[in-house]
């Protein structure tokens, strides 16, 4: 094992197997520069945070001058600034249909905080077996125990905490007119049961970036109204003009009851999440009994450096039109990701605002390592998982920096492909 890595345990990764992980120097922009001298285009945006690119000088600004008044102050019985500013945002971003904001220190801890909402509003009104969730096939919304519920038990990363996990009902995402009548009975089964249905909405993330539509995303809606369910909506991943707009759901006719937002929020500066829920739901927590507050507050909550980096990125937002930069990088994705086709070992490409995906039949371990080196050394930073190769960059790539992500990445394919008719 590599010395730099003798105190360190990687996620996601057999570390029995580890030689040696690249070490950055530095970022900017939409680079990553490495210890040894490699400079890397981004194609990743770091988990899907990096919107406005590294070291933004106006969110740099921004915290500084917080860090100077106050770094951290505890959220438990005291309030600041950059906290009431950025859940006034929030809200207003929302139509201040889901205007209460709590905040927290990841996304994960963001969806633990929306499920035992759903669950505690039910049991605030009396309802004590309403604390099922409803989640689909290839969903993903972390890694705590809670989140992990939740995930499809057939995506990998979970499927050894069966045993362990709570037991929810996992669907299909009902996009045909046959799968909405399975759903429908499905639920007059189980409403009793049910406190709400989570999905990640047009797009989920790390299940392997599958589309869902706004035609499945309008019937759950009105399905959810019928039987009288809350509906969650996970965009921690699809939030801040990842799918187009500033949120997925503004392209439905849908409204959630409770929406996680999180990576992205900062412009990937400083870990943040929020969840944030309708007035109608924060008001069954209010009453003079005992127990019927939200009994829930992350050490770190409403971080001031984080919510001042996160106001700062929202002030880049509303400086130009991001609706129309996204559409700019997805034409361009759509118009050179279809060369891709001609590889026979490529399933199926998609593209959805600044989300690229190259979906493989199959994709090995070994293979995966295998690319990594390979993009690595044509100098780009596209990390591939389950058997997906994909492109979520920073906003403020360039045409050129993006056809170079694409071509390189075409270019080590295409290298594959000679090695297999070998």
């Amino acid at each position: 094992m590599h010395k730099d890595l003798r105190n360190l345990w990687l996620p996601y990764t057999q570390m029995k197997d580890v030689k040696k992980v690249p070490r950055v120097s530095k970022t900017n922009k939409c680079k990553i520069y490495l210890s040894d001298g490699i400079t890397l285009i981004d194609g990743v945006s770091s988990w899907w945070t990096a919107c406005h690119g590294y070291n933004n000088n106006y969110i740099k600004k921004k915290v500084y001058e917080q860090l100077n008044r106050m770094p951290h102050i505890m959220f438990g019985g005291l309030i600041h600034d950059q906290a009431i500013k950025l859940s006034k945002r929030l809200a207003i971003l929302l139509n201040n249909k889901l205007k209460k904001v709590f905040f927290c220190d990841s996304g994960s801890v963001s969806i633990e905080v929306a499920l035992k909402m759903a669950i505690q509003f039910w049991l605030n009104q009396g309802y004590k077996n309403k604390n099922k969730f409803i989640f689909f096939q290839n969903g993903y919304h972390g890694d705590t125990s809670g989140a992990m519920s939740i995930c499809d038990p057939k995506e990998g990363m979970h499927s050894l905490f069966g045993t362990y996990l709570n037991k929810n009902f996992l669907q299909k995402i009902p996009e045909s007119k046959s799968d909405q009548i399975k759903f429908t009975k499905f639920l007059e089964k189980h409403k009793t049961k049910i406190a709400a249905i989570i999905i990640e909405p047009l797009m989920q993330g790390a299940g392997g970036m599958k589309f869902n539509s706004k035609s499945a995303l309008n019937f759950l809606y009105k399905i959810k109204k019928k039987y009288k369910l809350l509906l969650i909506y996970d965009e921690i991943a699809t939030g801040f003009y990842r799918t187009g707009t500033m949120f997925a759901f503004q392209q439905t006719k849908t409204i959630p009851d409770i929406i996680c937002l999180g990576k992205a929020l900062t412009g990937g500066v400083i870990s943040l999440a929020a969840t944030i829920s309708s007035e109608k739901i924060f008001n069954a927590f209010l009453s003079h009994n005992e127990d019927k507050e939200l009994m829930h507050g992350p050490t770190y909550m409403a971080n001031p450096l984080a919510c001042s980096a996160a106001n700062a990125s929202l002030d880049l937002f509303e400086k130009k039109d991001y609706s129309l930069i996204i559409k700019k990088i997805e034409k361009t994705l759509r118009e050179e990701l279809v060369k891709f086709n001609s590889f026979s070992f490529v399933k199926e490409i998609r593209v959805l605002g600044a989300t690229g995906v190259i979906e493989l039949f199959t994709l090995s371990e070994e293979r995966k390592i295998w690319l990594k080196n390979k993009f690595i050394k044509k100098g780009i930073w596209i990390r591939p998982f389950r058997n997906i190769i994909y492109f979520m960059p920073p906003f403020v790539i360039s045409k050129k920096e993006l056809l170079i992500l694409v071509s390189s990445t075409y270019d080590v394919l295409k290298s594959w492909e000679k090695e297999n008719e070998k």
